[in-house]
């Protein structure tokens, strides 16, 4: 299990610990009141043993909150969900994966995506693409034979980007990085960086760069955020996703300051140009 999972158990395992604290009870009240042994309560509330759901019942019963039994009980089946292994999820190919985000962006009018290290994936050109998936595929032990089959997965929805009819809608905000992070050669890139420059100018887009200097918000891993109603973010592990409200608004609120660095129009055509410069700078040597 991937660090985040273990941190998204602790954070429930404090959550029941500071609903016993609220309520007054010591570790041995607690006991007699739940039924449960004090040794299973120590384990649980750090997050060295997962509750069951019946465990959660007991646990707001005996604190007086049976009413944030459904809302725990949800919590807890989401941080048994959040987490995926890459390797369980990928044994169906990186073509099944593409594939099946397919109705996940069709079916979203704004989609906010950040990426650090990455041009995000209904941005990438198929050459892009095939670079990005060719080094997944190797990284996991994937079979290179289904690259192919991905790529023509992940490019069959860059139509809801380039020919929408309004319905779908995007705003991204990439690290200046994301440009010079050189993936599939120097002719790719070339290609990926005229993509970048002409999605500036699709009416249905938001494409904000941040260049490199001063800031008040770090960046860290990527996220994508689906009509405010899901976010989902890949590790190098593990996927995270969420429903939660707090969690949206957490990630909604991350994403408003990191888009308060980033430049647009005019600016990022210009950070763009400069390293197609730098890409044309390196051929000749």
């Amino acid at each position: 299990m991937s660090n985040g999972a273990s941190e998204a158990r602790k954070a429930f395992a404090l959550k029941l610990r500071d609903l016993r604290r609220d309520a007054g009870l010591s570790g041995r009240a607690f006991a007699d009141a739940t039924g449960m042994h004090n040794t299973k309560i120590s384990r649980i509330e750090h997050g060295r043993q997962y509750p069951s759901e019946d465990d959660i019942r007991a646990w707001c019963i005996a604190c007086g909150v049976a009413r944030r039994i459904d809302e725990l009980i949800a919590i807890h089946r989401e941080v048994e969900q959040m987490w995926k292994e890459y390797r369980r999820d990928l044994r169906k190919g990186q073509r099944h994966v593409q594939e099946r985000s397919g109705p996940l962006y069709a079916g979203t009018g704004l989609l906010r995506a950040y990426e650090a290290i990455v041009v995000p994936g209904i941005l990438q050109t198929a050459g892009y693409v095939r670079a990005v998936l060719s080094i997944n595929a190797e990284l996991h032990d994937l079979p290179l034979d289904d690259v192919e089959g991905a790529v023509e997965a992940r490019l069959a929805r860059q139509h809801l980007l380039t020919h929408g009819d309004g319905t779908n809608n995007y705003s991204f905000v990439i690290e200046a990085g994301v440009l010079g992070n050189w993936f599939g050669g120097t002719a790719v890139m070339q290609e990926q960086l005229d993509f970048l420059h002409d999605a500036t100018y699709l009416p249905n887009v938001a494409l904000g760069i941040i260049p490199p200097g001063h800031r008040t918000m770090w960046g860290g891993e990527c996220f994508y955020i689906f009509d405010g109603r899901m976010v989902r973010s890949e590790m190098w592990t593990g996927s995270y996703k969420t429903t939660q409200a707090a969690d949206l608004a957490f990630f909604e609120r991350a994403f408003d300051r990191l888009r308060r660095h980033a430049v647009y129009g005019d600016a990022a055509r210009a950070l763009i140009a400069d390293e197609q410069q730098n890409l044309q700078t390196s051929e000749n040597f």
